[in-house]
């Protein structure tokens, strides 16, 4: 695992709503929009599983993901990978699900994933786009 430095969680923190890409285990990609998420640590990003359908299912044959995450101010930009696990009971569940439930009872808070960054690269436009930095 890798850890996010200061300059990363800053725009990490502006993220509204984090594209987050998964692939079945045949390669057919998915892309879907994620609001319920936040930094667990460093290194950990929880996902609340609200209306996953798709996304589920492509994680339980490929664990592999990716998150995309930016500030529309400074317009600087990151694509996190890693290994998901997905959780339907435990500590890290059951807290994320109170915060999902204080918000609205609407919320499924169905589960969490646990996102293990394993790499980080640039994605603001410039020279340095697409470089891998963690």
């Amino acid at each position: 695992m890798v850890a996010l430095n200061d300059d990363m969680k800053a725009v990490f923190a502006k993220t509204k709503v984090f594209p987050m890409a998964t692939a079945s285990k045949d390669g057919v990609p998915n892309v879907a929009p994620m609001a319920s998420v936040q930094l667990a640590d460093d290194e950990t990003v929880w996902i609340m599983d609200n209306y996953m359908v798709k996304t589920l299912e492509n994680l339980k044959e490929n664990p592999k993901m990716a998150l995309y995450f930016w500030d529309p101010d400074t317009k600087r930009c990151f694509q996190a990978k890693g290994t998901a696990e997905i959780q339907t009971s435990g500590e890290a569940y059951e807290k994320f699900r109170s915060q999902m439930k204080a918000k609205s009872d609407a919320y499924p808070a169905k589960s969490l994933i646990v996102m293990s960054i394993t790499d980080v690269y640039e994605c603001t436009p410039g020279k340095e786009a697409g470089k891998q930095v963690l």
